[in-house]
């Protein structure tokens, strides 16, 4: 596998060349957020400048245009994943918004009694929209425990199913301690009790091939800004037999049919889930996203991590006090970790005094850090465009870091 040119690929990232109190950036935050390259940004100008009209709203030239723009990101999106039909791409605000879809709209058919199994490294998304049905009637979540690794214990996750499940909810990879959760085996196991799948993508479509078909999951989430694209646009995928069964989520424009004051009948698929006016041009940019990352290559993408993630971390190990949460085989790019008794915060702060961003607290992952026994971690996370000078700066600093809150 060829090398990346992460010289050449830093170019097309201009925030790369701005200083942090005088320091050289170091981005190190790209769990929450991936940096955007230039040709997406010149995508969303240029359709803001040239191109901007509502989708399938109009017969004028503009909007015509601006439609197929839109369409044609599903079919990229649909190619990406594998999926059999554009039919089953819905576009979202994001994975958060996709998930509650699912969560609302299959929730109408759950009675008192189901419950719903999660994991105890769920992001706060797929938690509460779940918690959120027992508004109205009484639903429970079923969790699945891990080891001190981080890694799921699957003979617990069988023991759960019971006549009660009615939906399994999963992350791919965690985003604080980067496990890659075996999600295959896991929805070939909730199959055969017939029970439906939801997997969060969010922290694997960026650093990993997905084949929705070959996982054979129910629906997968994901967004658009943790993958080089802009922000506010999110992808749910769902099987076609299951979208048609669902109830629309939102009511309003685009995805009806026919409205009296009697009756509403709804558009087709994927119409349905897509109420009102949609970030199209957010949509139109994501397809420019995607052609990048696989212009680079999603697996010399991911080696690329791969190595950085070897490197820092047994840097790392040296520091007096370090403690690394997170160390299942095969883990995505993603170290949390403490120095000792200190803060998180403590070390964050100093750390973006030398320029270096990290993301601290509990990372919306408060169960998560409650089995972990602390209240949160400083989480560094590589994308294709960090390098091991960067590693080495930042371990640098937690040395020195290391030494001034010890």
């Amino acid at each position: 596998m060829n090398q990346l040119d992460v010289a050449a690929l830093r170019r097309d990232f201009p925030v790369l060349d701005r200083t942090i109190y005088g320091k050289p950036l170091i981005y190190l935050d790209n769990t929450a957020t991936s940096q955007t390259p230039s040709c997406v940004v010149d995508t969303i100008r240029d359709i803001y400048f040239h191109t901007k009209a509502n989708v399938h709203r109009g017969v004028h030239t503009m909007s015509q245009e601006m439609t197929a723009m839109q369409e044609a990101t599903r079919e990229r999106v649909r190619q990406m994943l594998n999926a059999e039909s554009t039919s089953e791409i819905i576009f979202t605000r994001g994975t958060t918004e996709a998930i509650n879809l699912v969560a609302s709209s299959m929730g109408d058919s759950f009675v008192d009694g189901d419950e719903v199994i999660v994991t105890v490294m769920e992001h706060h998304a797929n938690i509460v929209p779940w918690q959120l049905l027992s508004r109205n009637k009484r639903v429970t979540l079923r969790v699945v425990p891990m080891d001190e690794r981080g890694v799921l214990d699957l003979e617990a996750y069988r023991s759960l199913f019971n006549s009660h499940t009615r939906m399994v909810a999963v992350t791919h990879v965690s985003n604080v301690l980067g496990t890659v959760n075996p999600v295959k085996e896991m929805i070939a196991e909730a199959h055969r009790h017939d029970v439906p799948v939801l997997v969060d993508g969010a922290q694997a479509v960026a650093h990993m091939a997905v084949d929705v078909r070959d996982l054979d999951c129910d629906f997968y989430v994901f967004s658009s800004h943790k993958m080089y694209g802009p922000t506010g646009v999110g992808v749910l995928y769902g099987k076609r037999s299951l979208l048609e069964m669902m109830p629309p989520y939102q009511g309003g424009g685009e995805m009806i049919a026919n409205v009296t004051f009697e009756h509403t009948t709804f558009a087709e698929l994927p119409f349905k889930f897509e109420a009102g006016t949609p970030d199209f041009v957010g949509i139109a940019a994501l397809h420019t996203a995607i052609d990048y990352m696989q212009g680079i290559g999603i697996d010399a993408i991911a080696a690329h991590e791969h190595d950085l993630l070897q490197y820092t971390t047994e840097r790392m190990a040296d520091i007096p006090g370090m403690r690394i949460f997170g160390t299942a085989p095969g883990k995505s790019a993603v170290i949390s970790f403490l120095i000792g008794d200190a803060h998180h915060y403590d070390t964050g702060l100093l750390l973006d005094k030398l320029g270096i961003a990290v993301r601290t607290g509990h990372h919306c992952a408060q169960p998560l850090m409650h089995a972990l026994g602390i209240e949160g971690t400083v989480r560094a996370s590589f994308a294709l465009y960090n390098t091991r000078e960067e590693a080495d700066t930042f371990i640098a600093a937690l040395k020195r870091v290391a030494a001034m809150l010890q």
